[in-house]
């Protein structure tokens, strides 16, 4: 036995558990993504999401409509008689037309504990906020925000150095296998659901430009988990005169280190800076336009001497 499947996903988070469907042996009647974007080194060509291109490899029609207000564009979903839609990280707002176009409903891979972080960023904020543990659950999709009653949870452990981009790809995996169970489960008539609590709802916000630059005269744990929480991308960043001139530079990595002085003073050769209490190294940092860099390799290419403040 198969299920008739509707995936709506748009970013590489969302290709695992695409492949993982197909390879169980699903009928993957459609697929819908976001529409293809301006990309390329100057921004003219077309591109289409990892959705997209994996989707085509696999042989499977895509589907890229701005939005569900047309109801044509609804009647097509209801056509395919799926039995159950699957949606992770799609980036549209499902109307409730599409959340009941199918048998069963749409099930949702939200990379959160929920109700703690519902919404746009929860990776990013888990960290931030410093928490040692996430997970991915699968929901049911109801018209609220991340309010679905909630049919599998996978816990995912977070290390006190592990950066966005690299909990980003445990909980990819994590979250395709937990998907592809749960499609068993709704297959056997087997998923219960458990509806959310009413306390410990917390909103993961979009991350906005305006907070990524790092402030030092906060503590040492705060700044380590700002930089961490933005790394890879999109990179949490101080000022530093380079030349005559302030340049940005952004911080991918650090540590909490040993050190006091006045916020955003170089303490070590090493990259040790001061904060408003206990200090960070940073580790890995990259230059506007440059190459991410170990700090070793960074220092070779633009020496700085203790004493020196960031900004």
């Amino acid at each position: 036995m198969s299920l008739r499947i509707i995936f709506m996903g748009t970013p590489e988070f969302s290709v695992p558990t695409l492949r993982l469907l197909v390879d169980a042996g699903h009928s993957i009647v459609a697929v819908y993504t976001q529409p293809p974007r301006p990309g390329g080194r100057r921004g003219l060509d077309l591109q289409k999401s990892p959705v997209h291109q994996a989707a085509e490899l696999l042989g499977l029609p895509v589907f890229t409509p701005v939005n569900f207000k047309d109801p044509e564009e609804r009647d097509r979903f209801r056509a395919f008689n799926a039995d159950v839609g699957v949606v992770v990280a799609y980036g549209l707002l499902l109307p409730e037309a599409i959340l009941n176009g199918t048998r069963d409903g749409c099930y949702n891979g939200h990379a959160s504990l929920l109700p703690r972080w519902r919404g746009a960023a929860p990776i990013q904020r888990a960290i931030m906020a410093g928490d040692t543990k996430t997970g991915m659950m699968v929901m049911k999709m109801d018209k609220g925000l991340d309010t679905g009653a909630v049919a599998l949870t996978r816990e995912v452990e977070i290390g006190p150095n592990m950066t966005a981009g690299e909990l980003h790809d445990r909980l990819m995996l994590t979250g395709a296998k937990a998907m592809a169970e749960a499609m068993v489960k709704l297959e056997m008539n087997d998923l219960p659901l458990t509806p959310q609590p009413e306390e410990g709802v917390l909103y993961a916000a979009k991350i906005d430009k305006a907070e990524t630059r790092i402030d030092f005269s906060r503590n040492a744990r705060e700044v380590h988990n700002h930089i961490r929480g933005l790394a890879p991308f999109p990179g949490a960043w101080f000022e530093l005169e380079i030349g005559g001139k302030p340049e940005r530079v952004k911080v991918l990595a650090s540590e909490l280190a040993e050190g006091q002085g006045a916020a955003g003073q170089l303490l070590t050769y090493d990259l040790v800076v001061a904060c408003g209490s206990g200090a960070v190294r940073l580790t890995r940092l990259q230059k506007a336009g440059g190459k991410a860099l170990a700090a070793a390799d960074f220092l070779r290419g633009t020496p700085l001497a203790a004493g020196m403040r960031l900004s």
